[in-house]
């Protein structure tokens, strides 16, 4: 049973599609990242799959308990952090934490929390009002790890972060990851998502246009690595060409012969970057290999470049949905706000 499965899942506003017959598989323990440009329905889409908002047609099952009839399975067991997640300045971090615990029923280990976001008691102890925004981040995840939930849903998670905050969120991903839990997370950026993510989807226009591996996601960009051999000379390459998974073969001749001759190949995968070396040290001296791996940057700009014209209309018509997607009962958190200032 997976943590995450949506058929046919599609939202309408006003007429206009923002979900287009969404299919979605995501796996219990792995790391899923929710690819795409700002405006292309990432958070209406988590808004759908956590009840926030209904759909217009199709269903959705989180830890196998359907979306629209068990949301309180799917919360007791699920940790949420929304893009924008609201604090109160006014409370401290230890408070935050503690009405989290009493809305869910459940304790709050503050120390145990605080530690695995990487912030101290003494911060716990702060009002929000002072704390930076990668504190503020750090504190909306531990509100999330509150019960010790199988499966976590960030969107947009490292907004507003410098580099710095960035690695960090990073790190208490791959911790999460490690302990079991699946976490799902949205991005418009590219390289933070390659650099966690176990498996890639990319949302375009509401529709889901690509799905799987970092590796798989670069082989369908065609040259997944390109390989660049220094050699002494330079064999006869018609039998390197036929190689499976070569795809282009190239020859930079020195400006003298001690310069040797750079041979360039490009390959579609990791049993192909063997063949081609072991082929080359059979025929040549190699004096250098250099290997330039392609990012996922080309295929993300071919499945989103047509979008970028469209993102305010994409905004907008995922606005009304976005503003859902809080955590349930935040009025009792305001409320305790007005009581403790």
């Amino acid at each position: 049973m997976g943590a995450i499965r949506t058929t046919g899942l599609t939202k309408r506003y006003d007429g206009v599609l923002a979900v287009d017959g969404l299919d979605l598989r995501v796996e219990r323990g792995e790391v899923f990242g929710f690819l795409g440009p700002n405006g292309a329905g990432k958070s209406t889409v988590i808004n759908l799959v956590l009840d926030f908002v209904r759909p217009t047609a199709g269903s959705a099952t989180v830890l196998g308990y359907d979306s629209r009839t068990e949301t309180t399975a799917i919360r007791r067991n699920t940790g949420i952090v929304p893009e924008g997640a609201t604090l109160y300045e006014r409370l401290t971090g230890r408070e935050h934490l503690a009405w989290i615990a009493r809305a869910n029923g459940v304790e709050a280990d503050v120390p145990a929390l605080l530690d695995r976001v990487g912030l101290t008691i003494d911060d716990a102890d702060r009002r929000v009002g002072g704390y930076s925004k990668g504190m503020g981040r750090r504190l909306a995840l531990a509100m999330a790890l509150v019960g010790d939930p199988e499966l976590l849903i960030l969107d947009e998670p490292s907004s507003g972060l410098d580099p710095a905050g960035i690695r960090e969120f990073r790190e208490i991903v791959r911790e999460e990851a490690a302990d079991g839990r699946t976490v799902f997370f949205s991005s418009h950026v590219l390289g933070q998502v390659e650099a966690v993510a176990d498996r890639i989807g990319i949302l375009n226009r509401g529709k889901l246009v690509a799905t799987g591996t970092p590796a798989e996601l670069r082989g369908s960009c065609g040259i997944t690595q390109s390989i660049r051999f220094e050699v002494t000379t330079v064999p006869t390459l018609d039998a390197l060409n036929a190689v499976d998974g070569v795809e282009t073969t190239s020859v930079d001749d020195g400006v003298s012969p001690s310069d040797g001759s750079i041979i360039e190949v490009g390959v579609t995968d990791a049993a192909a970057k063997i063949e081609v070396a072991t082929w080359l040290a059979e025929r040549t001296r190699v004096r250098d290999v250099v290997s330039e791996e392609r990012s996922l940057e080309t295929l993300f700009d071919a499945y989103t470049s047509t979008a970028r014209s469209e993102q305010s209309n994409a905004r907008t018509n995922g606005q009304s949905g976005k503003q859902n997607g809080t955590w349930a009962n935040v009025q009792q958190l305001r409320d305790l706000e007005e009581v403790e200032a």
